[in-house]
């Protein structure tokens, strides 16, 4: 199948790219409203971008008003957010954040979350959340249709027992991410892999040295 994507409506777009660039990692973005209100929203257009600055990226369409959505206003007055990584856990809860509410209500109320006070950010945390990064926004991009929105990480919270303190790696069978896929499909990272780049590291050199030769 070959697809020119300039001949597609953007619904169309959105299907192929949410269907085959998978799985996505899911960011449930904290922010605080005017009004005080803590909103929670679910983004899968998400990911860590670099360690220096160490700056993390989501997008969210704007609503069929034209509007932003609050997570992209609330970031944008308050300039901070907090994301929290999702696991097996709390995948019912996240999913059910992602139901529209009054500005009068909460997300985290409606599904029964509990947060805790963020250590440089107003935003708090879902305490439930395994990983948690507050963030300042760093830079803003409005495509009309779509809000870009880069954070740069300011403080980590992560759940005792995830990380080697020694090595700051993932110790196996601690985290259970789970990945956005399509509509409301998900899938675990239960199963993992290695793999060794020495055979080919290996050719490499051969054919490095038969050439110098």
């Amino acid at each position: 199948m070959e697809i020119e994507f300039d001949a597609l409506a953007p619904l169309q777009r959105y299907k192929i790219l949410a269907s085959l660039v998978v799985p996505r990692p899911i960011a449930l973005i904290c922010t605080v409203g005017e009004n005080g209100i803590v909103n929670a929203a679910p983004f899968s257009f998400f990911n860590a971008l670099g360690e220096d600055p160490a700056i993390v990226i989501f997008s969210a369409d704007s609503r069929a008003s034209g509007a932003a959505k609050d997570t992209v206003r609330n970031a944008l007055a308050t300039g901070e957010f907090v994301v929290n990584l999702v696991d097996e856990a709390i995948a019912e809860k996240m999913h059910g954040c992602a139901v529209d509410v009054p500005p009068e209500m909460s997300e985290i109320d409606l599904v029964g979350f509990t947060t805790t006070p963020s250590r440089r950010v107003r935003p708090p945390r879902i305490a439930q959340s395994p990983v948690s990064f507050e963030c300042r926004l760093h830079t803003h991009l409005d495509f009309n249709t779509r809000h870009l929105c880069i954070g740069e990480v300011v403080w980590a919270h992560v759940r005792e027992g995830i990380l080697d303190p020694a090595t700051l790696r993932r110790l196996p069978g601690t985290y259970r991410p789970i990945g956005r896929l399509y509509a409301n499909r998900y899938c675990t990272t239960a199963d993992e892999f290695e793999l060794d780049n020495g055979g080919y590291a290996a050719k490499a050199n051969a054919q490095s040295a038969i050439k110098k030769f």
